[in-house]
């Protein structure tokens, strides 16, 4: 299997330097980048993008934001549970562009997934997510581990 040259920005949002990297291929139907073998060789699985987010805390809520531009929200599928949170989806390119064509490729196309431990715990009943001018935002209300709630006995 050969070396996977590409930096470590390259490698995590999927792109690469047309004119540096011969080796490289790309699958414009959506996958990301992949090293090329010969074409005899069976396709290696492509791997998943991530997303570049931000994690940030208010004094009752955990907020996620992440860079969404290009996908319909119904795409997207967010899982919660009290402690993490993952973002799955697919950017499609529809567009039909040879390779040789480009002179740089940066955007990332195809799936992508991330998972976020988050740093508290969270209500996962109580979550909503909205996205606005290509940015999701995720609002987690935090649980209170030091609100004690009294409970009362009832008499017969």
């Amino acid at each position: 299997m050969p070396k996977d040259n590409r930096s470590f920005f390259e490698r995590l949002t999927g792109s690469y330097n047309a004119e540096e990297n011969e080796s490289v291929s790309t699958n414009y139907s959506g996958s990301s980048p992949r090293v090329s073998g010969t074409e005899d060789e069976e396709a290696e699985p492509v791997e998943e993008g991530q997303l570049t987010i931000d994690v940030y805390q208010t004094p009752t809520d955990i907020i996620v934001q992440a860079f969404v531009a290009g996908i319909r929200p119904d795409e997207l599928e967010i899982s919660i549970t009290q402690d993490m949170i993952t973002l799955r989806g697919k950017r499609e390119d529809i567009r039909k562009i040879e390779r040789e064509n480009f002179f740089y490729q940066e955007l990332y196309w195809g799936s992508f997934s991330r998972s976020i431990l988050l740093p508290q715990e969270v209500d996962a009943d109580k979550a909503d997510a909205a996205v606005k001018g290509g940015i999701l935002t995720i609002k987690l209300p935090k649980i209170d581990k030091g609100r004690v709630q009294k409970l009362k006995i009832k008499g017969e």
